[in-house]
């Protein structure tokens, strides 16, 4: 759908909402739903998402996702106006403006957030959403078994990734699996965004950040981590994981752990179809080790 109609659909979605649209600039680059800012002939700007396809729990789950990041976590997360199948409306956001005091702010947000909702079981009480496809949350009390189950193996039944990995690819990614004991040291669940990369960290009217798109569960602090620090970001972040390490006093090796824990968000790319920066030549680097029949030519 053209953006022509992507601003035809949210617009038509606001009124049936009950909210007087006077302009509307739809946002580009949406896969899963459609998203702009909206002016209300009251002058009241809000943000609004829709889906282009029919409706399902997305923004119920969304929402409860910001909800409980603020209420449990103090992560500042827009306020949420109105929910329903079609249709989430946000308080405004403004665009970040990186620079190392921002990202330093936010290292200490998420440090808190970590700190402050350390638990015994890994998971949510509901599945919830990453892309297109569904998260699944099933509580666990084993952190290593949840995330070999829900975060990498879950992945591997479907069609694209079962095209996209021989049976040698799943043999090595099913034991890099069975090693992660010794990969990943024991650490209480916390509270996790889910999706913490640059795109889902924006800013309040005064500049401070604020985070949006969450795939919350409960499950290691460092799986936040690694999503930042893998995928593509702005040089001052590195502000970010400094004031990080050394707040969360973070067990040493972290940065090698960083790819291991990123394995969720690749094969999550390769069963989407949006492997088009090379998701799976990433993924048989990291279980290479694991990979006891090496691939000729």
């Amino acid at each position: 759908m053209g953006s022509t109609g992507d601003m035809k659909l949210l617009s038509g979605r606001l009124r049936q909402a009950g909210f007087d649209v006077d302009s509307l600039e739809v946002a580009a680059g949406g896969v899963v739903a459609v998203a702009g800012m909206a002016e209300l002939q009251d002058d009241v700007r809000i943000f609004a998402k829709t889906l282009r396809g029919d409706g399902s729990d997305v923004f119920q789950v969304e929402s409860e996702g910001l909800r409980a990041l603020g209420e449990l976590g103090g992560v500042p997360t827009p306020g949420v106006v109105k929910v329903t199948p079609h249709l989430l409306v946000l308080e405004p956001m403004h665009p970040r403006r990186d620079g190392e005091l921002f990202w330093e702010q936010l290292a200490h947000t998420m440090a808190r957030l970590h700190r402050s909702t350390a638990g015994t079981r890994f998971g949510w009480h509901r599945d919830g959403w990453l892309g297109r496809m569904r998260q699944e949350n099933a509580w666990d009390e084993d952190g290593h078994s949840f995330f070999a189950q829900r975060r990498i193996l879950r992945w591997l039944p479907e069609p694209l990734a079962e095209k996209a990995f021989d049976r040698d690819d799943r043999r090595a990614i099913e034991r890099l699996c069975a090693a992660l004991p010794e990969l990943i040291p024991p650490q209480p669940p916390s509270l996790n965004h889910g999706d913490l990369w640059r795109e889902n960290i924006l800013a309040d009217p005064y500049g401070n950040p604020v985070l949006i798109d969450p795939a919350v569960s409960y499950t290691w602090p460092e799986s936040d981590l690694s999503m930042l620090w893998c995928s593509p970001r702005p040089p001052e972040s590195e502000r970010f994981f400094a004031v990080y390490a050394e707040e969360a006093e973070l067990a040493g090796g972290w940065r090698d752990r960083m790819p291991v824990l990123h394995l969720r968000e690749l094969l999550s790319v390769v069963a989407h179809g949006d492997d088009d920066w090379g998701a799976v030549a990433e993924i048989r680097k990291i279980v290479a080790p694991f990979a006891r029949n090496t691939k000729k030519g």
